[in-house]
């Protein structure tokens, strides 16, 4: 059984089925887990919400800021915004089975020495705290209130994770820095403006992997810590280290989607429109 990790697939159909073609995936044998943003920006959301969760059991989604966004428009009555390509979903037949079955995925997935979550970790978060604030999340959005999440969660506000806040600005900074954290500002606080490339950041910003120390990665339940496997940032690209693997390599901006076979660490690509890299 082999486990193959997929990076941002926002809407793009025909690249995720002929990326997981050239990984040999076969859903009777095989585990596919997914970085988040699943729809959005794309041609076929729907195909790609209704091909992921056919796989069932073979398929792990860790939500994104896109397909929470989806969630608070179609269950939360939120507006959306003019440029969002996720109306085929909320129109579909079986868009209440889709919409229901979204928000019951996770946060965080761990595997082994691994946990894949869509932007990245608090750096003072062990895994441990990690994956308790995750379960948390995932309690709110999966209980009879979940629309109460839908809107606490817009805004930029706290930007700093502290352990004693109130139950609303809990969830808000929790889910933003689990689904749209790039960079922090020197202070540690979180900064959202920033879209631009690893190298362009200029100090006392840092990536927010960059932080020091960075708790999740030496003081985990493994030893060592753990890695972190994330997408949401396209303009970084695909990176490797030690502590992450970042796979959102802008398909959907006419770029690559990246999957990585976690076995033996082997990157499949396929670019935008199905073309040979």
């Amino acid at each position: 059984m082999a486990t193959i990790v997929v990076g941002d697939v926002h809407g793009c159909l025909r690249e995720l089925e002929q990326v997981l073609a050239r990984a040999a995936f076969d859903a009777g044998r095989d585990r596919a887990i997914f970085v988040g943003d699943l729809v959005n920006g794309g041609p076929d959301s729907l195909g790609v919400m209704r091909f992921v969760r056919g796989l069932g059991d073979a398929a792990e989604v860790v939500l994104g800021n896109h397909d929470l966004h989806m969630l608070a428009v179609g269950l939360g009555g939120r507006d959306a915004r003019e440029k969002d390509t996720f109306g085929d979903v909320l129109s579909a037949p079986d868009a209440g089975e889709l919409l229901d079955w979204l928000r019951h995925r996770p946060m965080i997935v761990r595997h082994g020495d691994n946990l894949v979550v869509h932007a990245g970790l608090w750096p003072q978060w062990t895994a441990t705290q990690a994956e308790a604030v995750a379960r948390e999340v995932e309690a709110a959005l999966r209980g009879e209130d979940f629309r109460q999440v839908f809107e606490a969660m817009y805004g930029n506000a706290p930007r700093q994770w502290r352990d004693d806040l109130e139950v609303e600005a809990r969830l808000r900074v929790a889910i933003n820095i689990m689904t749209r954290m790039r960079v922090l500002e020197a202070d540690g606080s979180l900064e959202f403006d920033y879209k631009s490339t690893y190298e362009s950041i200029e100090a006392p910003r840092h990536a927010w992997f960059d932080a020091e120390p960075a708790r999740w990665a030496i003081d985990g339940p493994e030893p060592g810590g753990v890695r972190v496997i994330c997408g949401h940032w396209s303009a970084l690209g695909y990176m490797k280290t030690t502590r992450l693997l970042a796979l959102d390599t802008g398909c959907v901006w006419g770029r690559a989607l990246s999957a990585v076979r976690l076995d033996d660490g082997h990157l499949f690509q396929v670019m935008r429109g199905g073309l040979d890299l």
